[in-house]
């Protein structure tokens, strides 16, 4: 059974395409969706609309479907498209005449969009629980080797020294402005789309918008249902920018870890059992986990340009492109909590060479300290700066280019 089905009989390899694979996706809302029919219903038994024996065997009925979820025991039939068909079947296959009534007042459009604000909200909570576990791991790391002093590193050349807890604490200060990104898209998003039906809002009857809303512990209502359809896209481009950005930091230590790690560098090693090796080269210690987690970035930045790509150059409603929205939205959701947890486990259990990152420690990288000396000798900073140039490049006094 589908919502919108009335007779005809729909070409076969038409049905599928179109369908695609939203009833495994759907798996990921079917909860939510349960969770705003309820509200829904809700709604509905108080303007008058479902009888209190109605409304009861409604809210018994949702409450097995999300029981049977959990137990990976409700299926999404082949000939259902989606998590909402397959709740109202169930519904009227078990509760009676209430599973005809409980889609009054809405669409398919706003159901879904409904689900997704939900699911999005609780899963950017998740992802800023994460960063808060990854920064403890990082405050617990700079707390016990963060004096350990090491070269610092301007384009790709060692320029000045700093430390463990300099190096590790830039991710804590990115850290923070991610929790900020994500509290503040959160913020954005916590707006309830319900009874905005199919973009137009629904006509005759007088739905309560601000019950649903309050009831599903949304901040606020989308006032404009048409605004509503439009959201759909923008919001996932929102959420998956804030993502984007938080494997960008994943990206830069697993980059900067890749490189201390080396022979050449040796400032850092993971332990064994979190590397690989070769299939021909028996000495090898691969750190694929940091390469992997490098790549992680790029993956998710390709599903935001995906997602940003298909709400482009849409007539304001719905459009069936945004189908497409849903997967790349999950699949990213999911890399950025996996990632998260895995840099977790890897600060934790990475070992410093202490003494060869003191050996790294040559004397120009003092160079800098070596002119600030002078200056508050009284030597004018540019005088006391080709003084010590000369030091280290008497030959080769580079007086333009460079970083200024």
């Amino acid at each position: 059974m589908k919502l919108w089905t009335t007779q005809q009989r729909m070409d076969h390899d038409i049905e599928l395409f179109t369908i695609g694979n939203d009833p495994i996706l759907d798996k990921n809302l079917l909860s939510y969706d349960c969770l705003a029919s309820m509200a829904h219903a809700k709604m509905l038994h108080k303007i008058g609309l479902l009888s209190n024996s109605e409304l009861d065997s409604a809210l018994k009925g949702l409450q097995e479907i999300i029981k049977l979820h959990s137990q990976n025991s409700f299926p999404i039939l082949s000939g259902e498209e989606d998590c909402h068909s397959a709740i109202e079947r169930y519904l009227t296959d078990n509760c009676g005449i209430v599973g005809k009534k409980i889609h009054l007042g809405r669409s398919r459009n706003d159901q879904v969009l409904t689900a997704l604000r939900l699911y999005e909200k609780e899963e950017i909570q998740q992802i800023i629980n994460l960063i808060n576990k990854l920064n403890e791991h990082l405050t617990q790391r700079i707390n016990a080797d963060g004096h350990i002093a090491l070269p610092g590193y301007t384009h790709m050349q060692r320029a000045m020294p700093t430390t463990i807890g300099v190096w590790l604490g830039c991710f804590l200060a990115a850290n923070k402005d991610n929790i900020n990104l994500l509290n503040s898209t959160s913020k954005i998003i916590d707006q309830s789309p319900l009874g905005s039906a199919a973009g137009f809002g629904v006509p005759i009857l007088n739905i309560d918008r601000e019950c649903t809303a309050k009831e599903l512990n949304f901040s606020s209502v989308m006032e404009n249902p048409l605004y509503a359809q439009l959201s759909r896209g923008k919001f996932e481009a929102l959420i998956l920018n804030a993502l984007t950005l938080i494997l960008y930091d994943i990206n830069k230590i697993a980059t900067d870890l890749l490189l201390f790690s080396t022979a050449e560098f040796g400032y850092i090693s993971l332990p064994l059992e979190m590397c690989t090796g070769s299939s021909i080269m028996p000495q090898k210690k691969n750190a694929d986990v940091l390469e992997l987690l490098r790549a992680k970035y790029h993956v998710v930045l390709a599903e935001e340009i995906k997602v940003k790509s298909i709400i482009g150059n849409l007539m304001s409603g719905y459009n069936r492109d945004l189908q497409l929205t849903k997967e790349p939205l999950f699949n990213s959701l999911s890399i950025t909590k996996e990632c998260l947890s895995i840099m977790g486990k890897i600060i934790s259990n990475f070992t410093i060479d202490p003494p060869r990152c003191s050996k790294s420690l040559t004397p120009e990288l003092f160079a800098t300290e070596k002119v600030n000396t002078l200056v508050l000798n009284g030597i004018p900073f540019r005088d006391a700066y080709h003084q010590v140039a000369k030091e280290y490049n008497p030959q080769n006094l580079i007086h333009n280019g460079g970083k200024k």
